[in-house]
């Protein structure tokens, strides 16, 4: 019966006679196409193992950027409430303000009473 003729045939025929030539070709090309394989495969799980390597260091590092970010919005939200604090209580007391306080900008009434009148430009 000659390879190939069966309408049944599957890609698994055994091969002629090992004393063959043709036989020995086959085998020969087998071979180099499973080791071909072998280590393609062994190349794909290598890069995905790369891959995965690198997203958890990416995923680490985000996670540290995250929280510092968080620590900075913690400190200027605690210090834009402090602030908001100080202007509360010098309000009052602040000779410089004008009843238009959009007027106000900043003059020198010493280090922390910064006060200029800004002119009214019509819009």
């Amino acid at each position: 019966m000659a390879q190939g003729s069966d309408s049944n045939d599957t890609s698994y025929t055994k091969s002629p006679s090992p004393g063959t030539k043709q036989g020995s070709t086959d085998d020969v090309r087998k071979v180099m196409r499973r080791e071909k394989n072998r280590i393609a495969a062994q190349k794909s799980r290598m890069r995905q193992t790369q891959k995965a390597d690198s997203l958890h260091l990416e995923s680490e590092s985000l996670e540290k950027e995250n929280a510092a970010l968080r620590k900075e919005v913690k400190r200027l939200t605690e210090e834009a409430k402090y602030l908001s604090t100080v202007l509360s209580n010098h309000e009052p007391l602040c000779t410089g303000l004008s009843p238009a306080p959009s007027d106000l900008l900043y003059s020198t009434h010493g280090p922390f009473h910064q006060h200029i009148n800004m002119p009214h430009y019509p819009l």
